[in-house]
């Protein structure tokens, strides 16, 4: 079959790269993944055989999955996140980067403050973004984690994909040990679905680039169903125990405000009776903390897959609008 593209576009300073033999012990599984692009997507089999002879398994990689910050109690997690130089960090990187949160805000209709919340809680602003190979962590995880297999399979199916698209050599976009990449830490699927050009210049680059991150982020939330103007969470209160019924699993909004007042919820009297609503309890140290998510705070779930995460990019995004209020007054 014809390739879609010629060697040298496809791995771009491939074989100059230091050889390292390779640890996949699963041979067959790395064989059948190959067959797998060769068959559906028409890359070169014995270019696909070389790369995986220069690919490492890394065992630190699986220990790190083992042990993610959302297994926490939130007052833990959110000490992580809610630090006086990440919110300074915020409030610098919104200053420096006005003009395209600006254009997104009014595009997409996500706030600025979200946009720059989620980056300063990915990574610092763009100041931590991984340090291992992204096939390294996506092949570890692929063929050697079973519990996440299928997953991380596909991501390695799609990071191929990307780096053809993109004309960048496997071997050198580094990230996360999930494999998740550049400043809004975009998995490759992501990446390929959602990444955007703020500039127009025919690149997506969310590793260096923070008006294309910032886009990126903004066309993520938009194609999710951020609903512009809309609130995202509340904190509130309950008399009794009855609000223990809906706490239920699952992140979507499920149960109409009406409902939960039934249940002795005290909800802020903005809230209409008709509005879904997911009640959510956090860890304290002493006792919980009880808060309703919106359609909007099951949004940021949609960036991950947890309440923990969401509600520590809702807080910090408040933290930092309110220290750039202040600074854009003094």
């Amino acid at each position: 079959m014809q390739k879609l593209l010629p060697v040298t576009l496809f791995f771009l300073s491939l074989f100059t790269s230091p050889f390292v033999q390779a640890e996949i012990k699963d041979q067959a599984a790395v064989d059948k993944f190959i067959n797998k692009m060769v068959e559906q997507h028409q890359f070169d089999r014995v270019e696909l055989v070389t790369l995986f002879q220069s690919v490492e398994i890394k065992p630190k990689i699986i220990a790190a999955m083992t042990r993610p910050a959302e297994g926490m109690p939130w007052y833990k997690y959110r000490k992580i996140f809610m630090r006086d130089s990440r919110i300074q960090g915020g409030v610098e990187f919104w200053q420096a980067n006005k003009d395209s949160l600006t254009i997104m805000q009014q595009r997409y209709g996500i706030p600025e403050e979200i946009i720059v919340a989620i980056i300063g809680v990915e990574t610092l602003y763009g100041e931590r973004t991984g340090g291992h190979r992204v096939i390294d962590a996506l092949a570890t995880l692929g063929f050697d984690y079973p519990k996440r297999s299928t997953f991380f399979l596909s991501e390695l199916e799609q990071f191929l994909l990307l780096c053809r698209e993109e004309h960048m050599n496997p071997l050198e976009p580094v990230g996360s040990y999930a494999g998740a990449m550049g400043m809004p830490q975009f998995m490759p699927s992501s990446y390929r679905n959602f990444a955007a050009d703020f500039e127009g210049d025919a690149k997506r680059d969310i590793w260096h680039n923070p008006a294309d991150a910032i886009a990126s982020v903004a066309n993520y939330f938009a194609r999710h169903h951020w609903k512009a103007g809309n609130d995202i969470a509340f904190p509130v209160t309950a008399t009794g125990d009855q609000y223990q019924q809906a706490l239920t699993r699952g992140l979507k909004p499920d149960i109409n405000a009406a409902q939960l007042k039934a249940l002795q919820v005290h909800l802020p009297e903005q809230i209409n009776d008709d509005e879904l609503l997911k009640l959510l309890s956090f860890e304290q140290e002493n006792g919980q903390d009880l808060w309703v998510g919106l359609e909007n705070f099951y949004v940021i779930t949609r960036y991950n897959h947890s309440p923990l995460y969401a509600l520590a990019v809702f807080q910090l995004s408040q933290a930092i609008k309110q220290q750039y209020v202040i600074a854009t007054n003094e």
